[in-house]
Formats: structure tokens, sequence, C-alpha cells
């Protein structure tokens, strides 16, 4: 038993706190695989871990740079933003939440509406941010996705809305709900002027997204293992009491069981949307 304990770390020679500092911030950990990643090589690969291909998330601006020409677009409705019609509080009050996260996320709204081309087809696309308020549907976003929907009908540009929503907005209550016919009516009448729409799920996608338009895509495609459903797989097994299947609600499971058209991976999606709508224009 010793008698005495050293309670206080190791001193760093300057050699090894130099390497420390020299190497912070370069690396990140995939949380799939639980192997280390230089960060320039993840970004070069699209956000996808190069050992285990596991699809980080990434934000609606960099999804539009991934999927869109040369990574460029044209922003449309950037200024619209969320009020607070309910005055909602819950651990603090929905205004002050929407100010932080603006702030926090660099956009006004939890999708982000442009124009652009991909393989020289012209479309209008809305991707959504689930870095805002977990992507939630609020009465803005409904009204966003709406307009780029109505653009579509009046270019007759193909429409792509890329998912990532926790579902529904609980801070507006049934206005937001409501945006579920809304948008849903809008691609009614995309579908009656036989403009091509493709829905890309990406992970997560659940809730009141995953009940209208999300699913409502002349072509449905989602990411690897993706998760996809309404309610959440907790929810279902309390409600059934049964245990689910493995792999229960993501991607490649409703693609076996005829839910999803394809499922794509991220460095392959600009080329099969090409393709798609190369077919899709016959």
């Amino acid at each position: 038993m010793p008698w005495f304990k050293r309670e206080n770390p190791p001193l760093q020679t300057p050699a090894e706190e130099e390497r420390r500092v020299r190497t912070e911030g370069l690396f990140t950990k995939c949380t799939d695989c639980n192997n280390f990643i230089w960060k320039k090589e993840l970004e070069g690969n699209l956000f996808v871990c190069p050992k285990c291909s596991h699809h980080f998330k990434i934000n609606a601006r960099r999804r539009l740079e991934s999927l869109l020409d040369h990574g460029r677009y044209e922003e449309f409705d950037g200024h619209l933003k969320s009020s607070d019609p309910l005055h909602f509080v819950d651990k603090k009050s929905y205004k002050e939440r929407l100010q932080q996260t603006v702030k926090s996320t660099g956009v006004n709204e939890a999708v982000v509406n442009a124009e652009g081309s991909i393989h020289g087809h012209d479309v209008v696309c809305a991707a959504m941010e689930y870095g805002f308020i977990g992507g939630s549907m609020g009465s803005v976003v409904g009204e966003k996705i709406t307009r780029a929907i109505e653009r579509s009908v009046n270019t007759q540009k193909s429409l792509i809305i890329v998912s990532a929503s926790g579902g529904a907005r609980m801070m507006e209550g049934v206005l937001s709900l409501m945006q579920m016919a809304k948008i849903s009516a809008a691609l009614a009448q995309l579908d009656e002027k036989r403009v091509p729409y493709i829905s890309l799920l990406t992970d997560p996608t659940t809730g009141g997204v995953t009940a209208s338009f999300a699913m409502l895509g002349d072509l449905n495609i989602a990411e690897p293992k993706a998760l996809i459903g309404f309610a959440g797989p907790r929810v279902i097994e309390q409600t059934i009491r049964q245990k689910l299947p493995d792999g229960f609600q993501r991607s490649e499971f409703l693609l076996e069981h005829g839910m999803l058209d394809a499922v794509v991976s991220r460095n392959d999606l600009r080329q099969f949307i090409a393709d798609a709508l190369s077919f899709m224009s016959c």
C-alpha cells in the first residue's frame, strides 16, 4: 500500500504540449465506428465516414452546396421569420428561443429555399435545417415550402425537398398541424401540372413531416440508416406491447417493405437525382 498518492496529472513536456495544440480540433470521432477522422477528409467526403460510411448530419446550406451544380444557388424567401402567435412559454419563451436559434444557426427558419441546377437540370430545392428547433414544421416552414412548390408550378422546374425534421412545432399548436394539409394541397397542384417532385429523406424524418410531404414524392429516396417514421420506436413498443424488429424505422427497413423507392449514399445523390430527372423529363 503506497504512502503517498499522486493527485495531480503528470506534467507534460513542451514537445507533448505542442503536439496536442497542433492536433486539437483537427479530428472528429465517428459516432458509429468510434474511429477518429481528419476533419478535412470528412468534409471532402461530404461528411460521410470513410471507414464505415456513417452519414453525419449536415446543415441546410451544406446540403444545397453538395446537391447543386458548383455549390451555387439563389436563395428566395429567406427573410420570412416565425412570430409567436400563441405567446408560448415552456422553460423559456418561444420568442426568446427563436431569437437564440436564428443567431446560432444563421438562418431565419427551419427550411432554406433555393433555385439552382443538378447536372444541368433546373430545380427548385427546399432543404430543411435540423439545427433550427429540431427542424420542426411551424407556420413559416409550411409557408416557405408551399412557396417553393408554387414556384415549381409557375416555372415548371422540378422540385426537390430535403427533409430533416422532428415533426410539427408544438409551440404553434394546431397552426403547425395545418401546414400538413396546406403543403399537400400545393403538391396536388404540382402533380396536375406534371412537374416532377423528388423527396429526399435524411436522418431524422419523423412526425408530421413524414405524415405529409416527405412521403408524397413521385420518387421517395433516403440516405442510408436514416431514421424515418411517425411515432418513435419507444412509443410504438409501449402501445403494441411487442418488441420491434432490428432496424425498424431505418431507411433500409422501409425500402424492404415498400415505403421507399431507393436508398442512396450521399456521394451518389447528385448523379442519381440527375438520372431520375432525365428519365422523368422524357
